[in-house]
C-alpha cells in the first residue's frame, strides 16, 4: 500500500491503480469486458425488464463507478474510479514561496476583473471559479504582505516571518487521491443560451436550473412556430447616447433631471485602468515563470493520464449502446453565413439558377434593369463553362499571410457583382438567392441530424435601417432552422466608411449598430419583424484583419465616439469596449422585459498583438481562434483558470496565418483549455458536404486524437453554443450544468466520467494552489 508522504518529505508522484485497471493493462485489449461487466440490480436482470435503454444506462453508470477500492483511492464513495496521478509534499508548485504568493494574488485579481465584467453584462462566468472567489473574500488576509504591480525586483523579496514560512511548509496541493467532497455550486448559465425558454417562459431568466422536472419534450420545443414570440408592452423609456453608451431614462422629465434608470455599464476609464493592470501582469517576470511551469505540468499530467487510463476510457465508451462519435451532437461554433457552403455547392446553385432564372432582373445599371443572363454575358460565360476552377473561391498557398487576397476569394470568378447577387441579403432582389442557398445548407444540416451551426451574418453599420432589412429578409424568406442560431458580425471598417463620407464619426457607427436594438427592446411593436428575428440571435462578433497595425495604447482620456471624426480606424480595444458596454445595457433591459440576451464572441488572437487577448479576457464570453495565446503563457493560464471557450479552426489558420502542424489546438486541449473545432469558411477551406466532420477527421489523423478526445471536443462545442437550455439538456443530459462528472451523461455525450473527472479534479488542484496560498 502507498503511504501518505509527510509534510516535510520530498515531492512525490504516485498512481493509484484499481484491480480492473491492472488486469486490463496486463492483458489484451479484448478484455475490456472486465471493465464494463454490468452490475445490474436484481429487478433489472429478469427477462421481463421492459426498458432496455434504461438498463443499458444503468449498466454503464455502474461500470463507470466500480466499487473496487484499491489503495490510494479517495474515500468518497461517489467518486469515479480511475488511475490518478497526484503530487504532494512541499513546494508542489515548483517555485519559491514569494513567487507563489505574488503570482496567486495577481491571478486572483485578474479572475476578479473578469467576474465583474461578466456579471455586469449578464454573460457566463464559471460557477466554480465564482464560488472560489466569493469564498476568497471571506478569507483572512495577511497584512504584512504588500504586493505592487510594478516591475518585480528580487532584492525586494517579500519578508515572511517564521510562522508564515512554517505554515507554508505544511501546505500540500489538493491532490486527486485526497480530493475534498465536490463543491456545491449553483449552476449558472448565460441568458443568451435560453432563447426558446424565454419565448414561452420568461421566468427562465431568473434561474435556468431551479428545477429539471417537467421539462417540455424536445419535439414540443422544435414544433414551436419560430416566429411566434411574446410582445411585451411599450415601456415608454427614453434612450439617449452619452459618451458612446446608451443611457435609459424612464420619461422625458427624468432626462431633464438627469436621473437615469439603473441600467449601467462599466465606464471606459475603469476599463482602460483594468486593461493596463492586466497588461502589467503579463509582463511580470515571476508570474510568467509560474504560469509557464503550471502549463508545462498540465501538459505532462494529461500525457500521464492518457498512458494510465486510455484503455479504461475506451472500454467505457464501448459499453455504451448506440452512442459513438458520429451520433453525438456537434455544433459549428464559428462559421460565416456568406461562406457556409462548399465551392461545389455554390457552383451547382449558380449553374442551376442561371439555367432556370436567367431572365430575372438582378440589378440596375444606370437606371436600366440587368438580368442574370446579362451579368454572365458581360463576362463571356454561360452555365456550361462554369467549374470550380473558374469560380476561384478556394484559398491556396497564395493567401498565406495575405488577408487581402483571402477577402477577394469571397467574389466568385473575381467579380464583386456575383457576390452582390448571390451572397448578399441587401440587394436589388432583397437577398432572394442568398436565402435559397442558406436554406439548402440548413437542409443539409437537418439531413445530417447531429450537426448544428451558428453562422455569422453581417451588419455593416453604414445605415440606420440595416437591422430592419436583415429582419425582413429572414422573415419574408422564412430563413430559420432548429439547427441554426445566428450571430451578428460587425466588420471593423469605420475608416473606410469615414473616407467615403458614409458616416460622420464613430458615434454614428454605434448608433446604426445599437439604436434599433434599444428601440425595439423598449417597444417591440416599433419593429415586429426585428423583434421576432432577435429571438434567433445569440450574440455579436467583431471581425476584420487583426494583423493591421494599430495603436495599442488606450489612455483613459481617449476621444469619445462623438469626437472620433477623423479617418483613422479606432483600435481593437476601443471597438470591443463600446460593443461590450452597449450589450451590457441592452441585456439588462431585455432581461427585465423577459427577452433573450446576447453575448460577445469576437474573433480574437488570430494574429496581431497580445493585448487583443487581454481585451477579450475582460469583455468576451468566449472567442474564436486564440492562436496568440501560445506566445503568452500568463494569458493562456488565465484563460484556463477562467475556463473560457475557444473556437479554433486549424484548416482556416493553415491557409492564412499558421501551418497546420504548428497549430496549438492539441497543446491547448491537453492542458485543459476549453477548445472546440469549427470550420470558419467552408467555401474557402473545405471540400465535402459535411465540413465540420471534415475538420474533425483531419484533426484526428494529424494529431492522433482518440475517440474520447473527439467526443470531448464535441461536448465542448455544445456547451459553448448559444442553443436553448432545453435542447442542451436533451443533447448532453439533464444535469449538464453541474461541474465535474455529475454534469456528464455518457449515454448522451459518449465522454466517460473518467475524462470529465480528470479535467475537473485537475482544475480544482490548480485553483487550490492559488486560493490556499498564504496571501
Amino acid at each position: 500500500m502507498f503511504k501518505r508522504p509527510s509534510a516535510l518529505s520530498r515531492p512525490s508522484v504516485h498512481a493509484s491503480t484499481s484491480k480492473a485497471a491492472r488486469a486490463t493493462i496486463q492483458g489484451p485489449h479484448k478484455e475490456y469486458k472486465k471493465w464494463t461487466k454490468p452490475r445490474l440490480p436484481k429487478d433489472l436482470t429478469g427477462p421481463s425488464t421492459p426498458d432496455m435503454k434504461e438498463m443499458g444506462r444503468t449498466a454503464t453508470r455502474n461500470c463507470a463507478r466500480t466499487h473496487v477500492r484499491p489503495p490510494g483511492d479517495s474515500t468518497n464513495a461517489d467518486e469515479v474510479r480511475f488511475q490518478r496521478v497526484s503530487v504532494s509534499g512541499i513546494h508542489v508548485t515548483g517555485v519559491p514561496l514569494e513567487d507563489l504568493i505574488r503570482s496567486a494574488q495577481l491571478l486572483l485579481q485578474a479572475l476578479t476583473y473578469r467576474q465583474r465584467y461578466m456579471n455586469q453584462s449578464n454573460q457566463y462566468f464559471s460557477p466554480m471559479v465564482d464560488n472560489y472567489l466569493r469564498n476568497q473574500k471571506r478569507r483572512e488576509t495577511y497584512s504584512s504582505i504588500k504586493l505592487q504591480l510594478s516591475d518585480y525586483d528580487e532584492t525586494n523579496a517579500i519578508n515572511m516571518d517564521s510562522t508564515l514560512a512554517d505554515q507554508y511548509m505544511h501546505l500540500t496541493t489538493c491532490s486527486s487521491d485526497e480530493l475534498v467532497m465536490p463543491m456545491k455550486v449553483s449552476p449558472q448559465v448565460s441568458d443568451a443560451r435560453m432563447t426558446m425558454s424565454n419565448i414561452k417562459n420568461p421566468d427562465a431568466l431568473r434561474g435556468a436550473t431551479e428545477s429539471y422536472e417537467e421539462l417540455p419534450a424536445i419535439s414540443k420545443i422544435l414544433s414551436i412556430d419560430p416566429w411566434s414570440v411574446p410582445h411585451p408592452s411599450d415601456t415608454h423609456y427614453v434612450c439617449q447616447w452619452e459618451n458612446g453608451v446608451m443611457v435609459i431614462y424612464r420619461n422625458p422629465l427624468d432626462v431633464e433631471a438627469h436621473t437615469p434608470l439603473p441600467y449601467q455599464a462599466i465606464s471606459f476609464q475603469e476599463f482602460a485602468t483594468d486593461l493596463a493592470n492586466l497588461q502589467s501582469m503579463i509582463c511580470d517576470g515571476p508570474l510568467k515563470s509560474f504560469c509557464y511551469r503550471r502549463l508545462s505540468y498540465l501538459s505532462s499530467k494529461f500525457k500521464m493520464h492518457v498512458l494510465l487510463n486510455e484503455l479504461h476510457e475506451l472500454a467505457l465508451q464501448k459499453a455504451v449502446p448506440h452512442r459513438d462519435f458520429y451520433n453525438v451532437k456537434k455544433v459549428d461554433t464559428h462559421i460565416h453565413a456568406a461562406s457556409c457552403m462548399n465551392q461545389k455547392h455554390l457552383l451547382r446553385f449558380i449553374k442551376r439558377t442561371l439555367r432556370t432564372q436567367a431572365d430575372e432582373v438582378v440589378a440596375l445599371r444606370e437606371g436600366m434593369p440587368v438580368t442574370l443572363r446579362n451579368v454572365f454575358e458581360d463576362m463571356c460565360l454561360d452555365a456550361y463553362d462554369l467549374n470550380v476552377d473558374i469560380l476561384d473561391v478556394h484559398a491556396d498557398r497564395n493567401t498565406f499571410l495575405r488577408f487581402d487576397k483571402f477577402n477577394s476569394k469571397y467574389n466568385p470568378i473575381g467579380e464583386s457583382r456575383l457576390r452582390e447577387v448571390f451572397l448578399k441579403t441587401d440587394n436589388y432582389m432583397n437577398g432572394k438567392y442568398f436565402a435559397s442557398i442558406i436554406k439548402e445548407v440548413m437542409g443539409d444540416l437537418k439531413e445530417s441530424r447531429y450537426t448544428y451551426a451558428e453562422p455569422r451574418i453581417s451588419i455593416y453599420c453604414k445605415r440606420f435601417n440595416e437591422w430592419s432589412k436583415l429582419a425582413s429578409w429572414a422573415l419574408k424568406n422564412d430563413v430559420h432552422s432548429p439547427h441554426v442560431r445566428w450571430l451578428v458580425q460587425v466588420p471593423r471598417l469605420y475608416d473606410i466608411y469615414r473616407y467615403k463620407k458614409l458616416i460622420k464619426n464613430f458615434q454614428e457607427f454605434l448608433t446604426n449598430l445599437f439604436e434599433p436594438l434599444f428601440l425595439v427592446s423598449v417597444d417591440p411593436s416599433s419593429d415586429p419583424d426585428l423583434h421576432k428575428f432577435l429571438s434567433h440571435v445569440i450574440g455579436f462578433d467583431s471581425v476584420d484583419d487583426e494583423s493591421k497595425p494599430e495603436n495599442t495604447m488606450l489612455p483613459a482620456d481617449m476621444k469619445t465616439p462623438d469626437q472620433w471624426d477623423d479617418e483613422e480606424n479606432p483600435p481593437y480595444a476601443y471597438y470591443l469596449y463600446y460593443m461590450y458596454a452597449n450589450i451590457s445595457v441592452l441585456n439588462q433591459i431585455r432581461k427585465d422585459q423577459g427577452l433573450n440576451t446576447f453575448t460577445l464572441r469576437p474573433h480574437c488572437g488570430e494574429a496581431g498583438p497580445a493585448v487583443h487577448m487581454s481585451v477579450a479576457f475582460l469583455l468576451a464570453e468566449n472567442i474564436s481562434h486564440g492562436l496568440v495565446l501560445r506566445k503568452v503563457p500568463v494569458l493562456q493560464y488565465m484563460y484556463y483558470l477562467a475556463q473560457i471557450f475557444i473556437a479554433m479552426s486549424p484548416l482556416s489558420n493553415n491557409s492564412l496565418f499558421l501551418r497546420y502542424h504548428r497549430n496549438p489546438l492539441p497543446e491547448y486541449f491537453s492542458r485543459g483549455l476549453r477548445v472546440t473545432l469549427s470550420t470558419d469558411d467552408p467555401l474557402q477551406f473545405h471540400y465535402t458536404k459535411e465540413p465540420l466532420m471534415e475538420e474533425y477527421s483531419i484533426a484526428a489523423q494529424a494529431w492522433k486524437l482518440s475517440s474520447c478526445d473527439m467526443c470531448e471536443l464535441a461536448r465542448n462545442s455544445v456547451i459553448m453554443s448559444g442553443f436553448p437550455h432545453e435542447m442542451k439538456q436533451h443533447w448532453l443530459g439533464e444535469e449538464y450544468l453541474q461541474e465535474g462528472p455529475e454534469g456528464n451523461d455518457i449515454t448522451h455525450t459518449n465522454v466517460p466520467d473518467v475524462r470529465i473527472s480528470f479535467r475537473h479534479e485537475t482544475l480544482i488542484d490548480e485553483l487550490e494552489n492559488l486560493f490556499r496560498a498564504p496571501l
